[in-house]
């Protein structure tokens, strides 16, 4: 039979249940967007520096 003369078991079990119960109302929160309102907004503005080409060359004259 098993011994049950360690107390530290039941203990562990509390403590893994709780951090099974705080990971998934965590991951609620996350993932059903109830969590801390997101005030920072973010302004991405790309513009590529005006780029002078050359002229092409003349097409050469043909033969014919």
């Amino acid at each position: 039979m098993a011994d049950s003369s360690s107390s530290a078991t039941p203990w562990l079990a509390f403590l893994v249940g709780g951090l099974v119960v705080v990971v998934a109302v965590i991951g609620f929160l996350v993932y059903s967007g109830q969590g801390p309102a997101n005030t920072k907004t973010v302004d991405i503005n790309v513009r590529p520096p005006a780029i002078s080409t050359p002229a092409a060359p003349p097409a050469p004259a043909g033969n014919g």
